[in-house]
């Protein structure tokens, strides 16, 4: 019986061929919303763009996509036909060429992804993804907020059930009495209310408890309860500036005289002439690359990079306009309208030399 051949184009090479792997973080990376593989997934598309997607559909994650390497695991095609159908394939929907931060700290860098899908999506779906994508609100969070719920779920799961006892009339009914080791408790028998001592209800602020120190590490400074709670306000805006209770102390204590006649006014004179400058916020950092943005889609033709939105079918503009057709016959070659094979080469280069000269 004759078999009916749905795609006339080559098979690609199977998945057991050896591939390129690309460097860590590199390489390719399959998009979500992919229908299961079937034979027909590209019958639309020419015989080297199937051919050439074909081979990569069946590439595992972190596979080398630049053009040499898919060049040389394709027997059929060199590197300008491998170009020019990955070109095809972007304007098609399946692929997109990105540029996006990876690594944490010093160790942040650019790296080069290729995203694809089996199925073909528009380019509202691509600029949707990419932007969740650079954004980090991606299938990494549903898959930890996933995680989480089947977590709780499973720690429900292995709450004890309340156990069953028959009823009186003779069905198991879930059994509502408390357990014999906790008897309940006599109504009458009262439960005197706990008091919680004074000290332990009293809570002082930092700058409150740093002057009440200020005795202790030297007596010539000895405050009374009354003295800590005056000045606690004076304190408070040094710790609010950014230095914190040891500078407060070092501050006061420093250079100190023979005798201190009144340590509350010595203290709060201190307090008002030496309190600290405010220092400005420091400015967050933000992570390196263009408007410090994490993610930036590439052009597949020349590299460029751009916004998700600025690249439609994943070409910058200069790519996706046509050159204009210039007609050889009446377009002049030169400033000076006469035809290559006639002009003087020397005269030419002579004209060239006086035009750059500098006066």
């Amino acid at each position: 019986m004759a078999t009916e051949n749905l795609s006339p184009a080559l098979h690609a090479p199977a998945s057991s061929r050896p591939y390129a792997k690309a460097k860590p973080g590199y390489g390719k990376r399959c998009a979500p919303d992919q229908r299961p593989p079937r034979n027909d997934d590209f019958a639309l598309l020419p015989e080297r763009e199937r051919y050439i997607a074909g081979y990569v559909d069946r590439l595992p994650d972190g596979a080398a996509m630049d053009i040499k390497s898919l060049a040389k695991n394709l027997p059929l095609y060199g590197q300008m036909a491998v170009a020019g159908a990955l070109k095809a394939l972007g304007v098609a929907g399946h692929l997109r060429h990105v540029r996006c931060l990876a690594g944490g700290g010093d160790q942040i860098r650019w790296v080069t992804r290729t995203f694809w899908s089996r199925t073909a999506h528009d380019n509202e779906w691509w600029d949707a993804f990419l932007t969740a994508e650079g954004s980090g609100s991606a299938p990494e969070a549903v898959a930890i907020a996933s995680a989480a719920v089947a977590s709780a779920s499973s720690a429900e799961a292995e709450t004890p059930s309340p156990s069953l006892s028959p009823s009186p009339s003779g069905s198991l009914a879930p059994s509502t009495a408390p357990p014999e080791s906790a008897p309940a408790a006599p109504a009458d028998l009262a439960v005197p209310q706990q008091r919680t001592p004074e000290s332990a209800q009293e809570q002082h602020s930092p700058a409150y408890l740093a002057l009440a120190q200020l005795g202790r590490s030297e007596p010539r400074l000895t405050l009374s309860a009354t003295d800590c709670a005056v000045l606690e306000g004076l304190a408070g805006a040094w710790l609010a500036r950014g230095v914190n209770t040891d500078y407060l102390t070092h501050a006061l204590t420093s250079g100190l005289p023979d005798r201190v006649d009144t340590p509350v006014g010595f203290i709060r004179r201190r307090l008002v002439d030496k309190i600290p400058p405010r220092l400005p916020a420091a400015p967050t950092p933000s992570a390196p690359g263009i408007h410090g943005r994490r993610l930036m889609v590439e052009c597949t033709e020349c590299g460029a990079p751009g916004r998700p939105e600025a690249l439609p079918d994943g070409l910058c503009l200069p790519c996706r306009t046509p050159a204009p057709e210039i007609d050889s016959d009446t377009a002049p070659n030169s400033a000076l309208g006469e035809p290559l094979a006639e002009r003087d080469i020397r005269a030419l280069v002579g004209n060239l030399r006086d035009l750059l000269r500098v006066d």
